[in-house]
């Protein structure tokens, strides 16, 4: 679906925002994703801790319907700008600190992020931005920060 937009609900606010896919940028993995979340997924929200303004959410294995080794890279920044939305796949053993497999979407929600990790710079996939409702979901995202992790919803706007 070429035209087609998703959203980020957290689950105890209510809080949500409208995410439009960059299919002309980034064709590949908004096809993925958008296969991935025809089932809305529920996952824990964390804050990113080199990436400044971010907030992470794991793909669970229920949505992994793709092959994310497959992906090109497509739309790549090392700084992003608030409301842009990214990929990344680590594979197993990628960081010597982190020896798991990781399918990370990320949304950065404030000015001053950078995909910066433990190796240094880390080019991503930026696939979609939050085009409505970015305000009240950064409120959210920095009581990530403060609170700790929140539920959020991803999924397909009918």
């Amino acid at each position: 679906m070429s035209d087609g937009q998703l959203y980020l609900k957290f689950v105890q606010s209510g809080v949500q925002g409208t995410i439009t896919p960059y299919w002309d940028t980034a064709p590949k993995t908004c096809a993925a994703l958008w296969d991935a979340l025809a089932t809305p997924i529920t996952v824990d929200a964390s804050h990113a801790i080199f990436s400044g303004p971010e907030i992470m959410m794991g793909l669970p294995e229920s949505a992994r319907s793709f092959d994310p080794t497959a992906l090109p890279p497509e739309n790549q920044t090392i700084l992003p700008e608030p409301g842009d939305l990214l990929w990344f796949y680590q594979p197993k053993n990628f960081f010597k600190i982190d020896p798991d497999e990781f399918w990370e979407i990320g949304m950065f929600y404030g000015v001053g992020g950078r995909t910066f990790g433990p190796t240094g710079w880390i080019p991503c996939t930026y696939w979609a931005r939050m085009t409505d409702g970015l305000e009240a979901v950064a409120e959210q995202c920095r009581l990530i920060r403060k609170e700790g992790i929140k539920s959020v919803e991803l999924g397909r706007l009918a």
